[in-house]
């Protein structure tokens, strides 16, 4: 028998989700406009989002904890069956074929709150000393780490694997390491930045930063500029949308889409996108800072640096500040996959912080959302 006790509302984040809401909204009014087929196809991915959100927020995470090692394996399992017999689309081998029901996957989306849980779990299970986790400590934390970055980066998805990889190294120094790692970590980065572009990098990645570095933007960066700088400050009415609705715009809907934002909205529109996300992301934050919980901070400080690199990197993109990549603008981008993620996370978030003091099963073994 299942019961609901209204306790629980006290406890939930509402404010994360009042954020949430106006993207989604202005996110599908804008790809209707660009086109109305995908709108209806982003309406069936919101809806599956919320069920699923629904459904993990009321699982007992806290006593499901154990499980996480399991969850994490599975999903390098997957990788691991990608590199042996994924399929390839484009010259990239990141699918999984299911048979019967003639669909793929990508186990590398699935990778990122795997990895985010397995550090809240080891970072719960042994904190952090006063002074920061020492040689042996990071060196266990980074093999968790680097493992799917390594394997996410062979076939090839850079992006994603570097996603991956600034997030986990992110949580790690938000929550501590010794001075002396950091500081040789920096200095190593920077050693290894030309060695790696000499023998790591595939050719169309060397292509793309290339393109970055000329001087003359490439077809797909100049269309955005143009859309950006024709909004002014108001933005345009749709019929006078022309990069967007005469199609030189490529990609409106996903990797493009912040130029379609400020070519129909204008500056101010652009300031009030990235300011409902700089206020999502400072938010989220704050959680984690002023949260002991050692669970409730690698949750939701790991969700705020994934939002602000997402963002970052795509608008950055756009106007020609960062090479052309495909990151999606975070739960505003046309696609399923990511807004899933996304949703997966917070409703983890949002169910440590809600039953933090609460348990979810009395002494009758009844179910109770306390």
């Amino acid at each position: 028998m299942w019961r609901f006790d209204k306790g629980i509302l006290t406890q939930f984040d509402f404010f994360s989700i009042i954020l949430i809401i106006p993207l989604v909204i202005s996110s599908n009014w804008l790809i209707g406009e660009a086109v109305p087929a995908l709108a209806q196809k982003q309406l069936a991915y919101v809806g599956v989002a919320f069920i699923t959100f629904i459904g993990v927020f009321f699982l007992p995470i806290r006593r499901m904890a154990w499980m996480i090692p399991f969850i994490y394996w599975a999903n390098i399992g997957l990788l691991f069956a990608v590199e042996l017999f994924g399929h390839a689309r484009l010259g990239a081998q990141r699918w999984i074929e299911i048979p019967f029901i003639n669909t793929t996957i990508q186990p590398s989306e699935f990778v990122k709150p795997a990895l985010i849980l397995m550090l809240a779990y080891l970072i719960n299970k042994n904190p952090p000393p006063i002074h920061g986790y020492r040689i042996k400590e990071f060196t266990k934390l980074s093999f968790f780490i680097l493992l799917p970055f390594i394997l996410i980066a062979k076939e090839p998805d850079l992006g994603t694997a570097l996603v991956l990889m600034l997030i986990g190294y992110g949580v790690l120094f938000f929550v501590g390491i010794h001075w002396k790692i950091v500081t040789t970590i920096v200095v190593g980065g920077i050693l290894f930045i030309p060695i790696a572009y000499k023998f790591i990098l595939h050719d169309y990645q060397k292509t793309r930063i290339n393109d970055f570095l000329s001087e003359k933007p490439s077809y797909h960066v100049q269309q955005s500029i143009i859309a950006i700088g024709s909004g002014g400050w108001t933005g345009k009415d749709k019929e006078e949308a022309t990069q967007t609705q005469m199609k030189f715009l490529p990609i409106a809907t996903s990797d493009f889409i912040f130029a379609f934002v400020v070519e129909r909205t204008g500056f101010l529109g652009a300031l009030a996108l990235i300011s409902l996300y700089a206020i999502l992301i400072l938010h989220l934050l704050s959680l984690g800072i002023f949260n002991k919980d050692y669970f409730i901070k690698v949750v939701s400080v790991s969700i705020s640096f994934m939002i602000f690199i997402y963002m970052g990197v795509n608008i950055s993109m756009t106007i020609g500040y960062a090479p052309v990549v495909g990151v999606p603008l975070p739960m505003f981008s046309y696609g399923g996959s990511s807004f899933l993620n996304f949703m997966v996370l917070f409703a983890i978030m949002q169910n440590l912080i809600t039953f933090k003091y609460k348990d979810m099963y009395d002494n009758r073994g009844t179910k109770s959302f306390l």
